[in-house]
């Protein structure tokens, strides 16, 4: 079912480039702050399709439109995902004052504590985040749906705790997976050009092949694999959640 849920999540992504090219614009746009918001805003839309939605079904990719609606919605979604996250770094940080309240050899067990709390905290926080936000959007935009932790930890009981937080770090895994290779691959078209120019002597050429293959990279990890990557985890959040 899970892998269902992955070649669902591939497939889905990719099923309208026309918007995929819009979000990947605005996504290029975030160093300006408010298109984040959009940005997070369409992904909210995506799980709710998926939500309500079925695995390997018809469900079309969101329109971009109503901007304003969707602005909102992006807000409700950042605020969502740093609430939860908060809860880690302030575990965090309470370790490091008291570790450094403690000093010598118990600073450093009492760090090692901290970090591996930290990390555990980090990882249920994000599952929390990511299933708040498909809650809210499988109770009609209800923002407070988001921290019903009750309901969620029910969810995902209800799921299966193991395999939950299994689809999740596969999720990651994959989404890493993807970027590396489209990565690498750019890399190693513009990386062999620029060893063969390098060869032959055309030196300044070949420093030119290299910075293209830089530029390209970071154009089509922001303007295609970025968007498609957050469509993908929106849709396999939504689709794992309405297995509940």
């Amino acid at each position: 079912m899970i892998l269902d849920i992955y070649k669902d999540s591939f497939e889905y992504s990719a099923k309208d480039l026309k918007t995929l090219l819009i979000l990947g614009v605005t996504y290029f746009l975030t160093f300006l702050v408010l298109p984040l918001f959009l940005v997070y805003g369409y992904s909210y839309r995506v799980t709710k399709v998926s939500v309500e939605g079925m695995i390997n079904g018809n469900d079309p990719l969101p329109e971009f439109d109503n901007v304003i609606d969707m602005f909102v919605d992006g807000i409700k979604v950042v605020i969502t995902y740093v609430a939860y996250i908060l809860i880690p770094f302030i575990i965090f940080f309470l370790f490091a004052v008291g570790a450094n309240a403690v000093g010598g050899y118990g600073e450093s067990v009492l760090m090692a504590i901290g970090i591996l709390i930290t990390v555990v905290l980090t990882i249920a926080a994000y599952i929390m985040s990511m299933f708040g936000v498909a809650n809210m959007a499988n109770y009609g935009d209800s923002f407070s749906k988001a921290f019903d932790i009750n309901e969620i930890i029910e969810i995902i009981k209800s799921i299966g705790v193991a395999r939950t937080v299994g689809a999740f770090l596969g999720m990651l895994i994959i989404t890493g997976a993807i970027c590396l290779i489209v990565f690498l691959l750019i890399w190693f078209v513009f990386g062999f050009f620029g060893i063969i120019t390098g060869i032959l002597g055309f030196n300044m050429a070949a420093g030119g092949i290299f910075a293209a293959g830089f530029i390209l990279s970071y154009f089509v990890m922001l303007l295609i694999v970025g968007p498609y990557t957050l469509i993908y985890q929106s849709r396999t959040t939504g689709l794992l959640y309405s297995l509940h």
